[in-house]
Formats: C-alpha cells, sequence, structure tokens
C-alpha cells in the first residue's frame, strides 16, 4: 500500500514537476520543429513498424525503417536544396559581376535551361529593375542564411533520427505511461486519441500523400515535355498542392504560358491537358485515401500551415494543420469533459 502524500509534500513534489518541466522545454525548443518532425515520420512509419516486429525485433525494425527514410526522404531534399543554391548563386554571381545586364542574365537562364526573348528580357529589366533588385537581394539573404545554417539543420536532423528511432521502438511504452500519468478518465483519453489519430490522418494522407503524388505525377509530365527545373518545379508543385484552391494549378499554368511563348504550342496544349488531369485527380485521391475520417477544412489548412511555417519552418506545412486542428479537438473536448463539474455531475467511468 502507498502511504498518501502530504500536502507540503504534494506541492514539493508539483514544484519539483513543473521546474523539471519548464527546463525541458527550454532545453527542447531550440529543436522543437525537428523533435515534430520525428514524431510525426513515427506516426507514419508505426503500422510499418508493428508489421517488422512480427518477424523481426524491434530495434533491428526501427533501424531498417529509419533507414528507408534516409535514402527515400532526406537524400533527395538535400539533393533539391543544393541544386536550388546552385541555381541562385549562378543568378548572384552574374547580377554581381555585371549588374543588371540583360544579356548576363539570359545567358544564365539559358544555362539552367530556359530560353526568353531578349527583347521582352531587357524591356522588364529596364521597367522593373528596382523590384527584380529587391527580388535578387532577397534570394541571396535567403541562400546565404541556408548555406549559414546547413551546420544546425545537420544537426536537427540528427535529433529527428534520435528521436524518431525512439518513438518507433518504445512508443507503445511512452503512449502507456501518458495513460497512467495524464488525470484524464480513460474513455475520455480514448475519445482525445480517436480524434487525433483521424485528425493526424487526414493531414498527413490528405494533404501530404495526395500533394506527394500530385507532384510526382506533374512532374513526371513536365520532364516527358523536356521543361527545364523540373525537380524544382516538382518541389514547388507539392508545396502549392498542400493548399487549397490553388494546387497544381500554380505550376502547369504558367509552364504551359511560358511554352507558348518560346514557341511550342504542342508542348502547352499538352500540358495543358495533362496539367487538368493531375489537378481534377484531387477529387477522387482524397476520398480514396481519406477513408476513415472527414477532409480538413480550408481555413484550417491554410491557417496551420502559414502559421505553422512562421512558427516552426518548413516542418509547419504538416505540424501546423495538425496543431491548429488538435486546438479544434482540445477545446470541443473541455467543452464536453472539463465543464461538467460547473452544473452536471460527470459520469462514471465505464
Amino acid at each position: 500500500m502507498v502511504a498518501r502524500a502530504g500536502r507540503s509534500e504534494r506541492t514539493a513534489l508539483g514544484i519539483f514537476a513543473l521546474a523539471s518541466v519548464a527546463l525541458a522545454v527550454a532545453v527542447v525548443l531550440p529543436y522543437v520543429q525537428y523533435v515534430l518532425l520525428g514524431a510525426l515520420l513515427a506516426y507514419v512509419l508505426a503500422p510499418a513498424q508493428r508489421s517488422l516486429e512480427s518477424h523481426v525485433g524491434s530495434t533491428t525494425a526501427a533501424v531498417g525503417l529509419i533507414s528507408a527514410v534516409v535514402v527515400v526522404l532526406i537524400l533527395p531534399v538535400v539533393y533539391v536544396l543544393v541544386v536550388a543554391i546552385r541555381q541562385a548563386s549562378g543568378l548572384l554571381g552574374a547580377v554581381q559581376q555585371q549588374g543588371f545586364d540583360p544579356t548576363a542574365i539570359e545567358r544564365q537562364l539559358e544555362g539552367s535551361g530556359y530560353r526568353i526573348d531578349p527583347d521582352v528580357l531587357r524591356t522588364a529589366v529596364a521597367d522593373y529593375e528596382e523590384e527584380i533588385g529587391t527580388g535578387i537581394q532577397g534570394l541571396v539573404t535567403g541562400v546565404f542564411d541556408v548555406v549559414g545554417g546547413i551546420p544546425a539543420i545537420v544537426f536537427g536532423l540528427t535529433v529527428t533520427v534520435f528521436v524518431l528511432f525512439s518513438l518507433l521502438r518504445d512508443g507503445d511504452r511512452l503512449m502507456g505511461w501518458l495513460r497512467e500519468v495524464a488525470p484524464i478518465r480513460p474513455a475520455v483519453q480514448a475519445e482525445l486519441l480517436a480524434e487525433l489519430d483521424r485528425l493526424m490522418w487526414a493531414s498527413v494522407v490528405g494533404n501530404v500523400a495526395v500533394s506527394a503524388i500530385q507532384a510526382i505525377a506533374l512532374g513526371i509530365g513536365l520532364w516527358a515535355l523536356s521543361v527545364p527545373g523540373v525537380v524544382f518545379l516538382t518541389v514547388v508543385t507539392f508545396v502549392l498542392a498542400l493548399l487549397p484552391l490553388i494546387g497544381a494549378f500554380g505550376v502547369w499554368v504558367p509552364v504551359s504560358v511560358y511554352l507558348l511563348v518560346i514557341g511550342r504550342p504542342g508542348a502547352a496544349a499538352a500540358l495543358v491537358v495533362y496539367g487538368s488531369l493531375v489537378s481534377a485527380s484531387d477529387t477522387y485521391l482524397r476520398p480514396a485515401l481519406i477513408g476513415r475520417s472527414g477532409p480538413l477544412s480550408a481555413a484550417v489548412i491554410v491557417v496551420g500551415i502559414f502559421g505553422g511555417v512562421s512558427v516552426f519552418g518548413a516542418v509547419g506545412l504538416f505540424v501546423g494543420p495538425v496543431v491548429v486542428g488538435a486546438a479544434k479537438v482540445g477545446i470541443d473536448l473541455y467543452a464536453r469533459y472539463g465543464l461538467e463539474g460547473l452544473g452536471t455531475p460527470a459520469p462514471d467511468d465505464p
């Protein structure tokens, strides 16, 4: 039998717990986006982890899944980052060495695979030189920030890998501990976890998976039409496809116009048809993939993405909608169960 703690002992334990949590938050906060990324990946990979554990040990399964994540996710992201930095640095070098010389800019664009009418370029440079300068300066700042932050990014991804490994191997024990210490009735815990699971599924599958499928599909079409910068355009498609009412339209429409301007009307028409099919696939992909939950509202997605990016960086694209949706879930459950004591007796635990 455990002795019941006295008032002073409970106070001391409460102060110790609060101080420990505050210090832990201070330690984790600089890398919270990488911790959240690890938790998100662990949620996505949990079914595969459980399946593999029936054949191999939990540690072996976790290591295998993490290796797959590194090869399939992290290395391609690093490659895209290197390509983007190289292209931005080339344009920066051309501008720094020769100023806003249309010939130098045209040569740099052609080196990246793009063609443009020199007269149109000269007119644009003459009319919008100040705006172009501001845009390039912002690009330069962004490139330098990324380059200077590479060590921190590498360290943060290391944190992600260790968080992912721990959650994959010991996630069930962690959830058991949380259920034990949380001052919430088992029935309410079950409903809360079910709602969060639906929210995560809708956000990850409904947004991320559909966006990835559309981006890859459009990228294949762009590659088949010999459009330059396919990797970059595919990434842009993925980001835009996360946003309601924009999606792949934001890429294939301007690219079609570009193909028409440079004298490839057949390729432009083919891209319009193919891009329309890719955009229309959203109507069928989401219901097919989100079979067990309703879609997130447009407001939750938009606010979550933009706010998430502002707070968490790039990881906020995926975490932001979950955070905003979880706030709604928490408020709903509190309104139903947390206010019971104000007038209605709480129901007994099942």
